[in-house]
């Protein structure tokens, strides 16, 4: 959904904005061959849609994994230019930071998938009578499994989208499941960028975390929510917390990796530079909501797996 700067990624994250409605604009296409005709009119929260839409623009990468996640990969007609997966997604040059609505608009949509209203861009689309579905940036995984409902439920692939959140649910019951029980839990700090940002408990990444079982250093850096739950640490304060795993989100964007980080002052020394326990995730998977947070989950609990209970 964005390029992974650390500031900007804090700030989109913290985005909790309303899902608002738009008047559909009626589609000259029909549903392709083969596709189960759903029942419309259909309605979410204030949008209602009068038929199924045939021309979606996706302008946030998590929803954008997610409308092909539940087959309605072949009603997107462009997604924006963070949209990285899939690879056959039609990528263009809109923006979700800087959404302009005489750009989308000429894309002809009968739906437009935000996750922020930056300027205003729902009024903007409202004017012009195009449908906007909003899916805020999610702070838990019921967000995310209600975000992939709605986009079925709207899209005409209600079926698909309740397979897609029930294969969600199993795969983390069974990796949850499988983790050792330990008499203390290891601790963690996740990394947005090499300027030290962090994301505490009360995100939805720290979420995930805690389904590992593992406790956050950066939770007490921003106690009061102040940060929105994405702190700036110091060097000085990871380096005393001393944490038993570094996750590092930075590794694409800014090419972090276990060597430079035990080049950095003071870093040698960290438990999880010594013990070999410094992850490099994926920056694109650990930025979304998708269906794909199964495989980040994964990922983590594979390396805590490999510690000795």
């Amino acid at each position: 959904m964005f390029r992974r700067t650390p500031r900007l990624f804090a700030a989109t994250l913290a985005v909790a904005a309303l899902a608002l409605g738009a008047c559909a604009q009626k589609a000259d296409d029909q549903p392709s061959a083969g596709t189960a005709a759903a029942a419309y009119p259909v309605t979410v929260g204030s949008l209602t849609l009068d038929k199924r839409p045939e021309k979606i623009v996706s302008l946030s990468p998590s929803a954008t994994e997610m409308l092909f996640a539940i087959g309605a990969g072949p009603q997107v007609t462009a997604v924006d230019d963070q949209s990285t997966y899939p690879a056959d997604a039609p990528k263009t040059d809109l923006s979700g930071f800087q959404p302009n609505a005489e750009a989308i608009a000429g894309k002809n949509p009968d739906l437009v998938v935000l996750s922020n209203d930056t300027n205003k861009i729902v009024d903007q689309l409202g004017k012009l009578k195009i449908a906007v579905y909003l899916t805020p940036a999610a702070t838990t995984l019921d967000d995310s499994y209600r975000q992939i409902t709605e986009l079925g439920t709207l899209t005409g692939h209600a079926d698909q989208a309740t397979d897609v959140t029930t294969r969600m649910k199993d795969d983390i019951a069974k990796l949850v499941k499988d983790l050792p029980q330990r008499t203390e839990k290891l601790t963690y700090y996740h990394e947005l960028g090499p300027e030290l940002y962090s994301a505490t408990s009360k995100t939805f990444i720290g979420s995930l975390y805690s389904q590992a079982g593992l406790t956050n250093i950066a939770d007490p850096a921003d106690a009061d929510g102040k940060n929105g739950g994405y702190p700036q640490l110091s060097q000085e304060f990871i380096v005393k917390a001393d944490p038993d795993f570094v996750f590092l989100a930075d590794s694409k964007c800014c090419q972090q990796n276990a060597d430079s980080v035990k080049a950095r002052s003071g870093w040698a020394g960290l438990t999880a530079v010594k013990n070999n326990q410094v992850v490099a995730l994926d920056d694109d998977i650990a930025s979304r909501w998708g269906p794909r947070v199964v495989d980040l989950l994964r990922v983590i609990i594979d390396a805590v797996a490999k510690v000795p209970a």
